[in-house]
């Protein structure tokens, strides 16, 4: 009998999946709040649906739980598995659907630990992974205080519940409690629960590690090198697999993500760890029970390690013990996004420098007469590029290469 799959959200990121689950002979079941979602299109079946289960305002409009709407969703298509790739916002409805309809993956009370930053951290503490030392406020004068007793060198501070770099941002010792509660209040508003996560700022590279969590046995795939920006934002620009650095660094990243993994306790999913290394210590920075966004886990791990994660992490919602072993080359691989001048975009030139049999996948976000942002958060990158190379280095010189080669003017 052929598997039903319900896959929350069906925007770019998820669309790959979409297509693996159904090349795969499963029947696909695509729910997205936005009805112009483009994944809807790809799916056996298109569900409009909010698939949050928090309040959201628009046009001073209120929309409440939808996690019934969902639920019944899931019911009345009878499905096999659920799951939420590339994104956190729906992990409490994935979970409850995992419960309630006993289905393979995370339960709710693990979709919530691994979506509140504060409760992740407390994890870790308790599991011996680990982590920068951290706080949790919703106050910032309470913050500040704590800034200035309880951190004797330089902090972060990000929404304890969000994604995408949005509203990170390094604080300096000598910044003024006015700038403190701008940069404060700034990451407030971008948390889904209204607090905000004080803490120890890791100086050094930074890195992500793909995993498959099944049956109590924790999988590491490959460990992602990641380009950022500088502080304040820290917005990633790049990523390239495998990791270009000594292999004790990947060991002991390897470590650390493992031991955060069985921390959380998550079992049955795919995992995207992300860590940095000081002083040749790694630290945790957060673990997401789902697969990667950036086409990391998508596009990037299948073309270096020859394992299909996409298809691993369908199977583990599904019930089905994932396919671990290569089944296609391995290469270098390195994605590199298009981060033009701020403006006006007047033109877009030298585009065919990308037609290029190393080239795997390419897209520009925007068109001539369209505002280009600052990079203050993923949302405001616009394109990428992926390349594929004998060895990580020459796909990273080869990818900011092009980088530099296609035009985009503004004004």
């Amino acid at each position: 009998m052929q598997k039903k799959l319900l896959v929350l959200a069906a925007g770019i990121l998820q669309v790959p999946v979409i297509k693996k689950a159904k090349d795969m002979g499963i029947y696909v079941i695509a729910a997205d709040g936005d009805a112009n979602a483009v994944g809807l299109q790809y799916a056996d079946k298109a569900v409009v649906v909010n698939i949050t289960s928090e309040v959201t305002t628009r046009a001073s409009i209120s929309f409440y739980n939808s996690e019934e709407d969902v639920l019944r969703v899931a019911r009345e298509e009878r499905i096999d598995g659920v799951i939420h790739p590339c994104s956190e916002v729906s992990m409490n409805v994935m979970g409850r659907i995992n419960e309630e309809l006993g289905l393979s993956g995370i339960t709710k009370l693990q979709a919530i630990r691994a979506t509140n930053k504060h409760l992740m951290r407390e994890a870790f503490e308790s599991g011996n992974a680990p982590s920068p030392k951290s706080f949790c406020f919703e106050d910032a004068n309470k913050a500040w205080k704590c800034f200035c007793k309880e951190l004797p060198k330089d902090g972060i501070l990000k929404p304890s519940r969000n994604s995408g770099s949005r509203g990170i941002a390094k604080i300096q010792k000598g910044l003024s409690e006015v700038q403190f509660v701008e940069l404060f209040n700034r990451a407030k508003e971008k948390s889904r629960d209204k607090s905000v996560m004080l803490e120890q700022f890791v100086e050094g590279p930074e890195f992500s590690v793909e995993i498959i969590a099944w049956n109590g046995e924790v999988n590491v795939l490959t460990v992602t090198d990641k380009k950022t920006t500088e502080a304040p934002y820290f917005v990633e620009l790049g990523h390239n697999q495998p990791s270009c650095f000594p292999q004790y660094t990947v060991d002991s990243i390897k470590d650390a993500a493992v031991a955060g993994v069985k921390a959380l306790g998550v079992m049955n999913c795919a995992c995207h760890a992300e860590v940095k290394v000081q002083n040749g210590e790694a630290y945790i920075m957060e673990i997401g029970a789902r697969l990667g966004g950036d086409f990391i886990s998508t596009e990037l791990t299948h073309l270096s390690t020859g394992v299909d994660m996409v298809a691993a992490a369908i199977n583990c919602a599904l019930g089905i013990a994932p396919c671990l072993e290569p089944s296609e080359e391995k290469h270098g691989v390195c994605i590199r996004y298009f981060c033009p001048k701020p403006g006006r975009l007047v033109s877009i030139q030298n585009t065919e420098v990308l037609d290029d049999s190393r080239v795997y996948l390419w897209e520009i976000y925007h068109k001539e007469g369209d505002m280009i942002p600052e990079v203050t958060s993923s949302l405001c990158r616009s394109g990428h590029v992926i390349v594929t190379e004998e060895t990580p280095q020459k796909a990273i010189a080869l990818a900011e290469r092009l980088i530099n080669e296609v035009k985009m003017e503004t004004v």
